[in-house]
């Protein structure tokens, strides 16, 4: 039982009534919840600011690495953020209701299909306060109840977001229960049997955690493990352009999925990258690991085969020098964990190999790696990145959280007038905008 003496069953039942009476609410009504948990929010910012500070203090007390601090910092900038983010998603289209086909089965027989909300949605994330506000306003904005389970590091956090953000959407109207805080995991492993009230389960965490999860759930799950992006320096790259790419994919905010972990590099151009690379990082505290060919040009510690295998979360990178553009690919395809990798390349032969033999769900040229983000793809945030080939791929935002039904509108017919031969379909498709 939690504090509240409420089940994790109970919860998930409320969450599925929740789920269903907030996806047939008007979309003003959503929208409007968006914009009072947003006031909400910055109403109530020392209180998680306070909250915050407590999480942090506990979290140094532990011992917790510098790159995880900055991940669970939630000051005003994250506020501010935030709420920006909020405000953003509040200008995007809705998710909901949209015709996605329409077929004239017969003169007067309609098929149409439809866009609608999964259901109940369970995401257990990271130690990152600013993506329980993304999380659930996203669910909030497609229609879908949500039960979330941040890290707990962050509980206060979480907390006292939560209480925000159930009080912002009481006062739109919104539905009790539509939003869930489980903080223990216990309560994890109680909602992982809840397959008769959560419709789709999207973990983050390592590869260890994710399958853990698949394993013991019969709820769908959708996600990815780990975060092991590459950036490729093909031999026909401009220099300059690899140089800055290759960093910020690194060091823009290394504890992250979308950080490069893994740099190759084409020999040919090898001689002349890597001291360029290496003397721009010298201002970013980054270890570098390479292989025999690269100790040969720059000074770095040896990398072994677990280097290729690891996403580091921190200012480490592994380098390779690879004898040409198909060694790279099957690298990132033997090691690679199929989430985001770039190319960095003049020759659009070679981008256009790259792109279309690199199986990951984001495969970008010329651009870092950290570009892989809801936010940035214009989704409005996301939920999580997905590195499955079903439902949703890559950044997981509004779309990704809808489904679809078939809608039929007929007037009177059936089926034996079909089958006896005295109807024909004809199955016209009728397009829509």
């Amino acid at each position: 039982m939690t504090e509240n003496n409420t089940s994790i069953r109970e919860k998930g039942l409320e969450a599925k009534e929740a789920g269903r009476r907030l996806a047939a609410l008007p979309y003003e009504t959503r929208q409007n919840a968006l914009k009072e948990i947003e006031r909400q929010l910055r109403a109530d910012e020392d209180k998680l600011l306070a909250a915050n500070a407590e999480d942090l203090a506990q979290a140094e007390k532990e011992g917790l690495s510098a790159p995880l601090l900055k991940r669970l910092r939630f000051d005003d900038h994250k506020l501010a953020d935030v709420t920006a983010g909020i405000d953003s998603l509040t200008g995007l289209e809705n998710p909901v209701g949209r015709l996605q086909m329409r077929t004239e089965l017969d003169e007067g027989l309609i098929l149409d299909r439809i866009s609608v909300p999964l259901g109940v949605l369970g995401i257990i994330f990271e130690s990152r306060p600013d993506a329980f506000v993304q999380i659930s306003t996203l669910a909030l904005k497609s229609g879908n109840a949500v039960m979330l389970k941040g890290g707990r590091e962050a509980l206060r956090t979480n907390r006292a977001l939560f209480e925000s953000i159930k009080e912002g959407g009481k006062k739109a109207g919104l539905p009790d229960g539509w939003i869930q805080n489980l903080e223990s995991r216990e309560e994890v492993t109680e909602m992982l049997a809840l397959d008769d009230c959560i419709d789709l389960i999207i973990p983050r965490g390592s590869n260890a955690f994710v399958r853990y999860i698949m394993d013991h759930s019969r709820i769908p799950v959708m996600g990815h493990a780990d975060g092991i992006c590459h950036t490729y320096i093909d031999k026909d790259a401009d220099l300059d352009k690899a140089v800055k790419i290759a960093v910020d994919g690194k060091t823009q905010y290394p504890a992250v999925c979308n950080a490069t972990e893994t740099l190759l590099v084409h020999q040919d151009i090898a001689e002349d990258f890597l001291p360029a690379f290496k003397k721009a990082l010298s201002e970013k505290h980054t270890e570098l690991r390479g292989d025999e060919t690269v100790q040969k040009i720059i000074d770095v510690k040896p990398a072994d085969d677990q280097d290729w295998k690891t996403e580091y979360l921190d200012y480490i990178l592994s380098v390779k020098v690879v004898p040409d553009e198909q060694s790279a690919i099957d690298h990132i395809n033997r090691y690679g964990s199929g989430h985001t990798d770039a190319i960095v390349t003049e020759n659009t032969e070679a981008a256009g190999l790259f792109t279309a033999g690199v199986d990951s769900a984001c495969v970008f040229v010329n651009a870092s790696t950290r570009f892989s983000d809801g936010y940035r793809f214009g989704f409005g945030a996301e939920v999580g990145i997905s590195t499955s080939k079903l439902h949703a791929r890559g950044p997981v935002g509004l779309e990704g959280l809808c489904t679809y039904k078939y809608i039929l509108h007929g007037n009177g017919d059936i089926v034996a007038d079909y089958a006896d031969g005295k109807k024909q379909f004809t199955h016209k498709k009728i397009a829509v905008k």
